[in-house]
Formats: structure tokens, C-alpha cells, sequence
């Protein structure tokens, strides 16, 4: 029986060839009637038999593009036929209310790298082909439909061949909104202070110059600039950008240069080739080389993304430090004329071009721990995909923490976690962040009924917070920290009930007014009951301590003569009248502490800089331990642990094998706490958050030791356990606030 039939598909299904992949599939079938895109995904009319729409509607998630990512297919068959005349692609349709999803940017993909390397086709060399399977989508689209008129690529219209092979539904650019050549796309070029502005192919060799020159060079990616050079060159670059010790990404040319520096699993190669390319957090070889690159043990390294990149290294070029183009903790550059002005003095010249960025976002970093992905930052490549959360009924901003910002706002059944945003240190940073809450807002059609922030006053997170539930009059719910974290694994892993948390970050402002981050807590989404933590360490001179870390180690041990090069008496003076004194349970605090006495690190040039090379000097054979004293209440108390590493530096032991030894203490003291809380509580799933979690030494052994005593282990694979991640916490224990 002929029928006309309405499909409604709802999910990623917009730039990522969907349409085309529909107009194939019904050109097999032989369906009139039309489909077009809609601010809630694609939608179409199809008039044939029932019994084969159906069918053809049965297809639709199993056979989808790559790229797209299918929620659903709804279907029903109306009162009328319409007797088309033929199927066709319409122009898109705007909605009252949107619930389209878009797809992340995505690395150039092997036909388009192919084209590009081909001598004779049109795009040769070009640096902007893409089609319907590659290319930017998140960073140049201003609203939804996605058309090419509301992304950056609206001001280049299409040459009468793109125009043919947009239309054309045998091509793989057939509706591929930024498609182009270079007789109608964007353009390259270069300029250099004092230099003639040189374009295309000059541009491009003379940028490959600056490069082989060992000069530095500004180059624009897809989500804002980044400052690139040789390798050897990365002493340079860090006394220009003022940048000491925190390690530069690395991209290399191919996966095998990247396996000339690396170590790389299977597992860990696939994600550093997959079409999100991020950044891979992969072993050095070698530990003590490329120490310019990264201090520690482990290098991020990536692989060209772009049709540029691969045009910037050629066939001579192997490796090149990529790291984000900012100034002073502000957010990554992303317009020319920004980046022209302030890195004038960085760097020696700028490969640009005139495709506009419409919203900034970061390189991706993971690595791959306890058996799967494990993101230390969601950025480009991953976002804007949302985490489907059946239980979500409510629209909620959750507002995150102040370092490593970000947040998530919610429909029914998704949650949507923006990009890596940076720290709220400043005017630039913070304004981006609201601009970001407020684009979501439009992309996703979400109002907020409800808001969470953290329970720290001073947070500007916070104060954005309130704010916008003063104008919107919608319920502020405050949550501490710590709890954040664990819901935030809970949500990752799809976990609900009551569980044990081990929650173990540098700074989080407790219930009790103190300075928290060494936790054991159980509960849920509703609440929690704090079961252990560190012994507190004082901070001597408060915030000071976050960055003189010699200050924790004095405070851990009182061995003033550890500290001649200091003005330690003062501090000892200042310790002991509990002057400006805050006290802390934070782990990252202990490792800080720890890494002093060790002689590893004094002063901190960034964030966790003590923690993260005392997990470098580890000896990873090491089994020895230092004495673990866990005292009523499960406090652990670090003293006698301070005592015997004091023993071992003064019999001239060496930093690595101290450094292992109070890694394995620490793990061993929290499956003893553990142990003692699940026989307390009868619970069994346990979930590790925080950014201490990051210490790959610990990850490789802690969930093991802990499911070898019957506890089920869980980590973070879709959210970073830092304080990027916490805002997913936030939202689900909003949700089940009572308001």
C-alpha cells in the first residue's frame, strides 16, 4: 500500500553528508518527496510502500555517515498522499524550538589528503579542501540550521564547480556546506615584521623557511592560533613566551615519526590517528631527552589536522612544538589581527588566513589508563558531542570550578560539556566563558531552570552563577567540591545509588570552611558524608604556598636547614605563631610537600609542576613503602611517612626511588581506608576523581589494587577527572536537588 510517510531523525546529523546519504538510500528504493535540515535534526516526507519506508527507516542508524551520530528515527504515516514529483533536497527550515546537535571539527580525512597531494587536481596544495566526511564544523558555525550562510564560510560564495559538485549526489561533496577551491575559498598568507605580505605558495615556502631557520612562527589552526618551531628551538620559544617548564605539545608528521620519540600501545595509536586527533600523552623513550619539550616523562604529541599542517611539515620536517598562542593565562588567540598585535616580539612571522574562527577552542589532550580513553582536557575534536543521561529531565547550567573552567548546560536526556576554557584569572577569560554559556544556549535551545556552581565564594564561576539565576529567577544550587568530583564520575560511568569516593585534588573548599582535597566520601547524587582524608597540612603564607612550595616541605618536616636558600626562619617563625597558616587535607599539597624534600622542585613555575615531576623521577620497579599511620576517623597521617623520606635524603637515596616509595604508601594507605569503608558502608563500587588522578604511576596500580579486594573500580573515559570535569557533577546533583 503506497503511503506517505514523515521521518524525523534526531541527533549529529548535520555536516557529516546526511542528506546526501538519505537521497543515496531512497534513490535505491525509488521514494518521491523531500528531506531538508531543521533546527531539531533532518526531516523528510516519503511517499511509497509502507513496508519499504519502513525498511528504508530500519537503515537509517545502522548504515549513517561516520561522522554522524543518530539519537533517533521517529515515524508516522499520514492521512494524505501529496503525490510528489521527485525527491529532493529543500532549503532548511528554522523552528521555535531547536534540539539539533553538531558535529566537533574534524582531521582532514584520507580522500581529501589524497586530492591535495595529487598534482593536476583543482586542489592541489590548497589549504582548506574539505567535504562531507572532514574539516571545521563547532568553530565556524554561528547558529543552527547549519547552512553555510550561518557559518564563517558565508562570505565566500562557491565557484560554479563546487557549486556542481555540492549538488552533484554522486560526489562526497554533495551538500557539504564548507566546501570550496582555491577560486572561491579562503586564502593563506604571510606576513612577517618588515616584510612584504607574501600569499599561497610564497606564503607557504616562506613560512617552511621561517621554520627551518629555527625562528619562531605563528600559525593558524582550527580553533585559534597556535606559536610553532623545531624542536631544539624550545628554549627560544619559552624565553619569548616567558614560559618555564610547562611542557610544549609536540606534532609530528606521521605515526612514525611520533614512534622514533614515544612508546605508543595499539590503543594509544588509534587515538592519536583518529580523525578527532588530539593531543596523546605517550611515554618518552627515553626519559632524561627532549627535556626542553617536557621535563618529565612523557611527551603530548599529535598529528597534522589540517590541510595547512600537512602542507607545513612537507616530506623534511618531522617534529614541531605546537602549543596555544596566549599571553598571561588569557584565552587562545583566534583572530588575526589579535594575534598580529600581541605576538609581535614571540613571533617571527604569521602564516594566517581569512576564514574567520567564530569560537575559540583548544587542542584536545588524553592518554589512554586503565584500559581506555582517559581525557586530561575535552576540547576540539570532542566538543560539542553531548553524554546522554536517560535520567535528565530539566534544563541546568552547571557553572564549574575557577581552574580549568568549563561547564555543561542540559536538555532531556543530554548533557552538553563545553570546551577547555582555561582558568578564570582574568577579564578576557571569564568574558569568553560567559560568551560560551550564552552561544550554547543558542546552538542547543536551552533556557536554564536551574544553576550550580561550586560552594567557594570567590570563584568568579560563582559569581557568574548567581548572577544569571538573580536575572533568570531560577533556584542556585551550591555544591562543595569534592562531591562534584564524584558525581562527575558517577555520570561518566553511568553509575547511580550510593558509592565510595576517592577524590584526591590539590584545592577544594569544604563544608567545615577549610581548604579540602585528600577525601573519602560515600553517598550519591543526593549527598554525602565526608569518611576520611589527609592528615591537613598548614600552608604556610596561604596562597604562597601553592607556588613556594619549599614553604610545604617545611611545614611537612620543620627542617629548616633543608632551606638556606630561603627565607625559612621567617616562615618557621611564622608556622609556629600559626600566622597566615590556612590548613589544607589537599593531596596535590602532599605531593608539593613531598616533592620538596625530595629536592625535586622549590618554586613551582606552574600548576602542579612538584606533583608532576616527582611522578617523572619514579623508579617504576620500585616496591618499597614508607610507614602508613591511619589514625580514628581514617585520617591519614603523613608524619611518620615525613620521617622516614627525611631518613632516606639524608642516606643520599636516590629522588626516584623516595619518589616511588611515597607513591606506593599513598596507595597503599587508600586501599587500607577503603577497605575499612566498604566493611563500614557494604559498598562496593568505588570511583577515583580529581586531578591527582592524573599521576599515571598511580592510575597504572591503584584501580588494580583495589579490584584485587573485590571493590569495582571506576574511572573517567568521557570527562577529564580534573576540575574540568566537575561541572557534570554539579548539573546531576542539581538535578536531584530539591528546590
Amino acid at each position: 500500500m503506497r503511503v506517505r510517510m514523515k521521518v524525523e531523525v534526531r541527533g549529529i546529523v548535520q555536516g557529516v553528508g546526511f542528506r546526501p546519504f538519505i537521497h543515496r538510500l531512497v534513490s535505491g528504493y525509488g521514494f518521491l518527496g523531500w528531506v531538508r535540515n531543521s533546527s531539531r535534526g533532518v526531516d523528510m516526507e516519503l511517499e511509497g510502500e509502507e513496508s519499504e519506508l519502513r525498511e528504508f527507516a530500519s537503515r537509517i542508524a545502522p548504515e549513517a555517515p561516520l561522522l554522524a551520530d543518530v539519537e533517533s528515527v521517529e515515524c508516522a504515516v499520514m492521512d494524505t498522499l501529496a503525490n510528489f514529483a521527485a525527491f529532493e533536497i529543500v532549503e532548511s527550515r528554522a523552528m521555535a524550538s531547536m534540539d539539533t546537535l553538531i558535529s566537533p571539527d574534524i582531521g582532514i580525512c584520507p580522500d581529501c589528503l589524497r586530492e591535495m597531494r595529487t598534482p593536476g587536481d583543482k586542489r592541489y596544495r590548497y589549504p582548506f579542501l574539505n567535504c562531507t566526511n572532514c574539516g571545521p564544523r563547532f568553530t565556524i558555525i554561528r547558529d543552527v540550521p547549519y547552512d553555510r550562510a550561518r557559518t564563517s564560510m558565508g562570505v565566500f560564495p562557491m565557484c560554479p564547480d563546487c557549486g556542481r559538485e555540492y549538488r552533484d549526489i554522486t560526489d562526497r561533496r554533495y551538500h557539504a556546506e564548507p566546501t570550496c577551491c582555491p577560486d572561491c575559498g579562503p586564502q593563506v598568507f604571510y606576513d612577517g615584521p618588515g616584510e612584504e605580505r607574501l600569499e599561497g605558495e610564497a606564503a607557504l615556502e616562506k613560512a617552511r623557511q621561517t621554520l627551518k631557520e629555527g625562528k619562531i612562527l605563528c600559525v593558524k589552526g582550527l580553533g585559534g592560533m597556535h606559536l610553532c618551531c623545531l624542536p631544539e628551538k624550545a628554549a627560544l620559544l619559552r624565553q619569548r613566551k616567558q614560559r618555564d617548564g610547562k611542557p610544549f605539545a609536540l606534532m609530528c608528521r606521521d605515526a612514525d615519526c611520533a614512534r622514533e620519540l614515544c612508546g605508543m600501545t595499539a590503543q594509544e595509536e588509534e587515538l592519536l590517528t583518529s580523525q578527532r586527533r588530539p593531543i596523546v600523552l605517550l611515554p618518552k623513550k627515553r626519559r632524561d631527552e627532549w627535556m626542553e619539550v617536557s621535563e618529565n616523562g612523557y611527551m603530548g604529541v599529535m598529528l597534522p589536522y589540517t590541510p595547512l599542517h600537512y602542507l607545513l611539515f612537507g616530506d623534511d620536517i618531522d617534529a614541531l612544538i605546537m602549543t596555544s598562542a596566549n599571553l598571561s593565562d588569557k584565552p587562545i588567540m583566534y583572530r588575526n589581527d589579535e594575534a598580529e598585535r600581541e605576538l609581535r616580539g614571540i613571533a617571527d612571522g604569521f602564516l594566517l588566513h581569512d576564514r574567520d574562527i567564530l569560537t575559540r577552542c583548544d587542542d584536545s589532550l588524553l592518554c589512554v589508563a586503565d584500559g581506555r580513553e582517559y581525557p586530561l582536557r575535552r576540547s576540539r575534536g570532542y566538543v560539542p558531542y553531548p553524554i546522554r543521561i536517560g535520567e535528565l529531565t530539566e534544563s541546568i547550567l552547571a557553572c564549574g570550578a575557577e581552574q580549568k573552567a568549563s561547564f555543561v548546560l542540559s536538555k532531556p536526556g543530554m548533557a552538553f560539556p563545553s570546551q577547555h576554557i582555561g582558568d578564570l584569572k582574568n577579564f578576557e577569560t571569564y568574558e569568553n566563558y560567559r560568551q560560551q554559556i550564552g552561544h550554547f544556549e543558542r546552538l542547543f535551545d536551552i533556557t536554564p531552570r536551574r544553576i550550580a556552581c561550586d560552594l567557594h565564594p570567590d570563584y568568579l564561576s560563582t559569581r557568574c552563577a548567581e548572577e544569571m539565576a538573580e536575572e533568570l529567577g531560577v533556584p542556585l544550587i551550591r555544591v562543595q567540591h569534592h562531591h562534584a568530583h564524584m558525581a562527575a564520575c558517577m555520570a561518566d560511568n553511568s553509575l547511580t545509588g550510593e558509592v565510595i569516593g576517592l577524590i584526591w585534588d590539590g584545592t577544594g573548599y569544604g563544608t567545615d570552611g577549610t581548604v579540602w582535597g585528600g577525601e573519602f566520601l560515600t553517598g550519591g547524587y543526593g549527598g554525602f558524608t565526608r569518611r576520611g582524608h589527609l592528615r591537613p597540612l598548614p600552608l604556610i603564607g596561604g596562597d604562597r604556598a601553592v607556588k613556594e612550595i619549599w614553604r610545604l616541605g617545611l611545614a611537612m618536616t620543620g627542617r629548616e636547614e633543608l632551606y638556606g636558600g630561603y627565607d625559612a626562619s621567617a616562615a618557621l617563625r611564622q608556622l609556629r605563631a600559626g600566622l597566615n597558616c590556612p590548613l589544607s587535607s589537599g593531596m596535590g599539597r602532599l605531593f608539593d610537600a613531598a616533592a620538596s624534600v625530595m629536592g625535586l622542585c622549590q618554586t613551582a613555575s606552574y600548576e602542579g609542576q612538584g606533583a608532576v615531576l616527582l611522578e617523572a623521577a619514579a623508579e617504576a620497579d620500585c616496591r618499597g613503602r614508607y610507614a602508613v599511620k591511619i589514625d580514628e576517623g581514617c585520617v591519614f597521617d603523613y608524619e611518620p611517612m615525613a620521617g622516614e623520606l627525611m631518613r632516606d635524603r639524608e642516606a643520599g637515596v636516590d629522588a626516584g626511588v623516595m619518589a616511588a616509595r611515597f607513591m606506593n604508601t599513598l596507595m597503599d594507605m587508600a586501599v587500607a581506608v577503603t577497605e575499612r569503608i566498604g566493611g563500614e558502608s557494604g559498598l562496593e563500587d568505588v570511583v577515583l576523581s580529581g586531578g591527582s588522578f592524573q599521576n599515571m604511576y598511580i592510575m597504572a596500580r591503584l584501580p588494580g589494587m583495589l579490584r584485587e579486594k573485590g571493590f569495582r573500580v571506576w574511572t573517567h573515559s568521557r570527562v577529564s577527572c580534573n576540575d574540568e570535569g566537575l561541572s557534570l557533577g554539579q548539573m546531576m546533583i542539581a538535578l536531584h536537588a530539591g528546590c
